[in-house]
């Protein structure tokens, strides 16, 4: 994905990345030089916020990209989540900078759902090819690349069945690796209300997905 930037123009003056404090973890060393950044753009350095842009936008175009697979739309929803999140730099009370930016970026991936609830939907658009799996042991078999697919879409289309909350709940949670608590922070709901969801549509994948069980076996 390409630069997003919210201005083309920086400050006059450089701003160089904070130095987190020593000894500490790489998330809370990471969290903390977020944090810095966002002081920094609230006393009206513009770059010190692109450098926000710079160090969360690939991560963020994954994310929205799993829930909304098209490359444009996906870098569109991405840029408004930026210059929202711009925009509303006063609204962030401490913690997770990219939580707060998630959960931004998952509402614009969430309007443009609503508005294409009823175009295909491919949350694993690397299983249209096979660069996505890991070189096969001497012994093993290729998996038929007409079973690849026809898993994959048979997957896809059973995501689009759920109702778009619990399908963010259960991309984020098994493809994305966000635990509870960061989802809820992401959807504005409860770790029960999270925990539910992924429950629900988990459950509802298997119902939908028994007719060509056979496809998932091994």
């Amino acid at each position: 994905m390409g630069a997003v930037t919210v201005d083309e123009s920086v400050a006059d003056r450089p701003v160089t990345t904070p130095e987190a404090p020593k000894g500490r973890s790489a998330d809370d060393a990471s969290q903390a030089v977020d944090a810095a950044l966002i002081e920094e753009a609230l006393r009206g350095e513009l770059e010190a916020f692109n450098q926000l842009v710079r160090r969360h936008q690939d991560h963020l175009f994954v994310l929205v990209y799993r829930l909304v697979p098209d490359p444009d739309q996906a870098a569109d929803a991405v840029q408004e989540a930026f210059f929202s999140a711009y925009r509303n730099l006063a609204s962030f009370r401490g913690g997770s900078v990219r939580s707060w930016l998630g959960r931004i970026a998952v509402n614009a991936a969430m309007d443009l759902q609503r508005a294409r609830r009823r175009r295909p939907f491919q949350p694993y658009p690397e299983l249209e090819d096979e660069s996505w799996q890991p070189p096969a042991g001497p012994e093993a078999e290729p998996e038929p690349r007409a079973l690849i697919v026809e898993r994959s879409r048979a997957l896809a289309a059973a995501l689009e069945a759920l109702p778009f909350d619990q399908r963010n709940c259960i991309v984020l949670f098994d493809v994305q690796g966000y635990d509870y608590a960061e989802i809820a922070r992401i959807m504005s709901v409860s770790v029960g209300t999270v925990k539910s969801r992924i429950h629900r549509g988990r459950a509802a994948l298997r119902k939908s997905l028994e007719p060509v069980r056979e496809l998932f076996r091994g």
